[in-house]
């Protein structure tokens, strides 16, 4: 049985018992995502390492990209 039928079942169960349906699959991934990365950021903070990654050392590419396309005056 793959994940969508057990949710569609465990949906219709809980209509029919008058009770709360359960949450969608995959609803919470990104609270799960965010959650792990804020305990890696404390433990490096904790480890006495820097927190920000190599992408805060690049600079920007929006306003690199806004000043490539604008047409030459």
């Amino acid at each position: 049985m793959s994940v969508t039928q057990q949710y569609l079942l465990d949906t219709y169960r809980a209509q029919r018992l008058g009770t709360p349906a359960p949450p969608a699959p995959g609803s919470g991934d990104r609270l799960l995502l965010r959650g792990l990365r804020e305990r890696r950021a404390f433990r490096r903070v904790l480890a006495g390492r820097a927190v920000g990654g190599w992408r805060r050392l690049l600079p920007r590419r929006a306003p690199l990209t806004r000043a490539a396309r604008r047409p030459p005056r």
